[in-house]
């Protein structure tokens, strides 16, 4: 199973803007990325320093994700959530924008966090299962042994009631389990 990966994507330009594909089945796969995608999500954030997460879901509906964002600028963070990895509660985080056209993978085991840092912010991500609310499950943002440099005022965050009442990382059971594959600073794909 691949780790959480950056992907670039190309963008054709001339003078009335740009062309991307945002989705190649098989450039994913060629970069061991064999997950099936069977919904599309979309997120509107009207103000900055909106958090969403840290979200994930358990088996057996666990998602891996791909995530972009469509206006305005997020720092996109994974967290490793497998039980027995040597990176376990690490994290990686990106700014992903409109501007840069950067795209995060995020595998299965790895919860899920965004940051909007601009207003009117949108996100789209692919996920591999559908929503399932008996297996939707998180971590709170601000937990200590996360250790996640947040580029905010932490005390100004618009947060969902549920996401400010997810439970500590101590407090957490995790589903998951190692697959060999560490968490690894990442280099654009």
């Amino acid at each position: 199973m691949p780790t959480v990966r950056l992907i670039e994507t190309r963008r054709f330009a001339d003078e009335r803007g740009w062309f991307s594909e945002t989705y190649r089945q098989d450039r994913l796969a060629a970069l061991g990325i064999a997950d099936v995608f069977v919904q599309d999500n979309h997120s509107l954030s009207r103000v900055a320093g909106t958090l969403r997460g840290i979200h994930f879901q358990a088996p057996p509906r666990a998602q891996a994700k791909l995530v972009r964002c469509l206006s305005g600028r997020i720092l996109d963070v994974a967290v490793d959530l497998r039980r027995g990895s040597p990176t376990f509660a690490r994290s990686v985080a990106v700014e992903l924008s409109a501007e840069n056209g950067r795209q995060l993978f995020i595998p299965v085991g790895f919860g899920h966090a965004l940051l909007t840092l601009e207003p009117d912010t949108e996100v789209a991500y692919k996920v591999s299962d559908f929503y399932a609310p008996e297996q939707d499950r998180g971590i709170r943002w601000d937990d200590p042994d996360l250790a996640i440099d947040w580029p905010y005022d932490v005390t100004a965050l618009a947060l969902s009631p549920k996401d400010a009442a997810l439970p500590w990382l101590k407090d957490f059971d995790s589903p998951f389990g190692y697959d060999g594959d560490p968490l690894e600073p990442f280099s654009v794909s």
